[in-house]
């Protein structure tokens, strides 16, 4: 794995905690030169702080909802490192409300976080991509965006649309060697139910019990490089609830027979 990392510059979104920070920490591990981006800068400096080689690292603070700044953002890369050969697009935010208790507006900044932001970045940086003719776009999905589940309406739907996209541009950026990786996470152990979004607006801040039970996230970020080493066009993490998925597929009827008596935290 690491001579496919060594000395890459990989663009690490939502690096502050959880799947992101682990990320830009196996990655650097193995080599490779991190950008590390998300809002809170102390937050970024920390986890710099925990990276084997500290010296091979960038912060650079980043809003996915304020998308004017990201073609400055992608070029400061461009002229310090001179390419950019990964983009992990991780950043994005969860959801713990039921839809009809959910004001429309929070569905609103739940899409324009995990889906207009993420695709904005997308776009800022693939003309160095086509330029370089080479590069390796990874998301960070979830298993939510295979199936809807509750609490989680918008959240699904930003997922679900994620999809849509990339496979689209998988197709379309083949010709410029450019590799598009979409990555499902199931249950991980991190703190994403602690920040995502209940019906009014705020922070759920509890963790859920589905997320301390989980995949410990150094071994769902070990699966995931595994996957973008060998270019995967898609991954399924997680433990047995990735078998959700299958089941969805071949049996319909069991699935939602299933899915009904999940607990949604």
């Amino acid at each position: 794995m690491s001579q496919r990392f060594e000395n890459r510059i990989a663009w690490v979104v939502g690096a502050s905690s959880g799947i992101g920070e682990e990320i830009a920490v196996q990655v650097n591990a193995a080599g490779g030169i991190v950008v590390l981006s998300a809002r809170n800068e102390e937050k970024l400096k920390a986890v710099q702080k925990r990276l084997k080689y500290p010296e091979k690292s960038l912060v650079l603070s980043l809003d996915l909802e304020d998308q004017t700044t990201f073609a400055a953002k992608a070029k400061s890369i461009i002229d310090t490192y001179g390419r950019i050969d990964y983009l992990y697009n991780n950043g994005g935010l969860s959801q713990r409300g039921e839809a009809a208790s959910t004001d429309i507006e929070i569905d609103r900044r739940i899409m324009e976080i995990n889906y207009f932001g993420n695709i904005a970045l997308t776009k800022a940086v693939l003309p160095y991509m086509q330029k370089q003719q080479s590069g390796h776009i990874v998301v960070i999905s979830s298993i939510a965006g295979k199936f809807g589940f509750y609490l989680r309406s918008a959240y699904a739907a930003s997922k679900h649309a994620l999809q849509g996209f990339y496979e689209s541009v998988l197709l379309e950026e083949a010709k410029n060697n450019i590799n598009v990786t979409l990555a499902y996470p199931g249950k991980i152990n991190t703190d994403i139910s602690k920040s995502a979004l209940n019906s009014e607006g705020k922070a759920h801040g509890v963790m859920d019990h589905n997320q301390e039970t989980g995949m410990p996230v150094e071994v769902c970020v070990k699966k995931l490089l595994k996957a973008v080493t060998k270019r995967k066009k898609s991954i399924l993490i997680g433990n047995k609830e990735i078998w959700a998925v299958h089941i969805k597929r071949f049996s319909p009827a069991l699935f939602w027979k299933i899915i009904r008596k999940q607990s949604p935290t």
